[in-house]
């Protein structure tokens, strides 16, 4: 007869009474205050993921890969009813790149493979560096990606042991809710954790205030524009922070015309231009100018004239006096809306697949300087590439966020890199590639420029410990 493993008995029978326990004591669906996560009160959202965050960590690490691998099953199953789900409700962007955004997640954000660690053996003895979860994170989620970040911000977060309450954008709570609600569904079905995910019905910036403050909150993630993004730093908490962009491209002499004009429609396209790293303005060296424009309009891009850019720049910004002047915000009637939206704005009937709108401006137009998420590419015209250089680093305001260049000349590339500066850096293709849709390297939609940690993964939300054990362990 085979021994019985002991360890493994007391294993199993720890991960069922667990499951039983949990079960007992999880929140059913529309009962009480809550139900798998979504609650009315933050605090109560707060206190559930802290005690999912208890159970994940006595669970260890193969309970963090059960409840992964139900969020990236769950958001490829789901993609199609929950991008319609977020597109009903946003009514913003593409709804084929709302499907897309999430069944991209399944495979290309990273998990528990992503953990790191550390050992140093010698004459004094054995030192380990382990990365640890800092317990419940409070995250914001913006509008434009919404049921998209949650997915991949829970992957990375919960790779690292945590658990996490959302304050979601309130124009996109409910999408949120049903996706959250549906991954603690089916995590519960597979560890007997029922809140690992936990978020609010109805976000405010009270609700945000009180998550902030919440004890059992120990970091902070913010993908989110600039006021939420100073508000999370201003806590005294440590926080991640996805702040904005305006990614600029440039195109020398000596780029794949053809090329660069199908990736300058595919990237300030996409969605509808509701990335951040999407292409927001295209600097191009006057001897090639008048071929680009050409190129674009053969991929199906639509030029506007001066008079059709100023009629739709009244349409697109809204000017109010500000204590230091005039303030510009970007109207939200025509945020992530069709060019053909766009178009009809201002009176022009242009084709429904129309993908893009572009058209020529001076370097301090509006549309040059605004971060304005939508499908208009404003063309300007420089003499030389270090004059295009030069322009597409001022208007990027010091983000540090993304950049594109199209050119064949390495050292045109290597200096653009360099000066830019950028937390992305895309040559010769589409901003999207830069987050491995298209080209190489893992997925996350919280790009952290302000903070420093860049595309965040699962170390960026763990915490380093060393242990050292003195003149023993070492193997010499």
């Amino acid at each position: 007869m085979t021994p019985i493993d002991q360890r493994l008995v007391s294993k199993v029978v720890t991960e069922v009474l667990a499951r039983l326990q949990s079960q007992s004591a999880a929140p059913k669906p529309g009962g009480g205050s809550g139900g798998f996560g979504v609650y009315e009160d933050v605090n109560d959202a707060a206190n559930a993921a802290q005690r999912s965050f208890e159970k994940l960590r006595d669970l260890g690490v193969s309970a963090r890969r059960k409840a992964i691998a139900v969020i990236r099953r769950m958001c490829v199953a789901q993609a199609r009813e929950w991008g319609q789900i977020e597109f009903n409700e946003t009514k913003i962007g593409r709804l084929d790149h709302k499907i897309e955004k999430l069944k991209i997640c399944g495979d290309l954000v990273p998990g528990v493979e992503m953990l790191e660690r550390m050992a140093f053996s010698g004459d004094f003895g054995l030192t380990i560096i382990d990365f640890a979860p800092w317990g419940v994170i409070g995250a914001v989620t913006p509008s434009t990606h919404s049921v998209p970040t949650l997915t991949g911000n829970a992957i990375n977060m919960i790779a690292a042991g945590n658990a996490v309450v959302f304050n979601t954008h309130p124009a996109a709570a409910n999408c949120a809710a049903v996706a959250i609600r549906a991954y603690n569904e089916g995590i519960f079905n597979e560890t007997g954790i029922s809140d690992l995910l936990a978020t609010v019905t109805k976000p405010t910036l009270a609700t945000f205030d009180q998550m902030c403050k919440h004890p059992s909150v120990r970091l902070l993630c913010v993908t989110g524009g600039p006021a939420v993004v100073a508000a999370a730093m201003k806590t005294g908490k440590r926080a991640v922070c996805a702040g904005p962009g305006n990614p600029p491209v440039v195109v020398d002499d000596t780029a794949d015309l053809a090329r660069a004009a199908r990736a300058i429609i595919q990237g300030a396209s996409y969605d509808n231009n509701l990335l951040c790293i999407g292409e927001k303005e295209v600097f191009v060296v006057e001897a090639v100018a008048d071929k680009l424009i050409a190129e674009l309009k053969n991929a199906g891009a639509v030029q506007l004239d001066s008079a059709q850019i100023e009629a739709l720049s009244k349409k697109a910004f809204n000017a109010t006096d500000g204590k230091s002047g005039p303030h510009v915000t970007v109207s939200r009637d025509l945020i992530g809306r069709d060019a053909s939206v766009l178009a009809q704005a201002i009176g022009l009937s242009v084709p429904p697949a129309t993908q893009l709108l572009f058209g020529e401006t001076a370097a301090d137009h509006l549309f040059v300087e605004e971060e304005q998420m939508m499908p208009f590419i404003p063309v300007v015209r420089v003499p030389n590439v270090d004059a295009a250089i030069a322009a597409a680093i001022k208007a990027e305001h010091g983000y540090k966020h993304t950049a594109v260049m199209h050119s064949q000349n390495i050292r045109n590339l290597t200096k653009m890199a360099q000066e830019v500066d950028t937390t992305l850096f895309i040559k010769n293709g589409p901003s999207m590639t830069g987050l491995g849709l298209g080209g190489e390297g893992f997925l996350s939609f919280s790009v952290a420029t302000p903070t420093g940690e860049g595309v965040t993964t699962p170390m960026t939300f763990t915490r380093s410990r060393r242990c050292v054990m003195v003149e023993s362990l070492n193997l010499y």
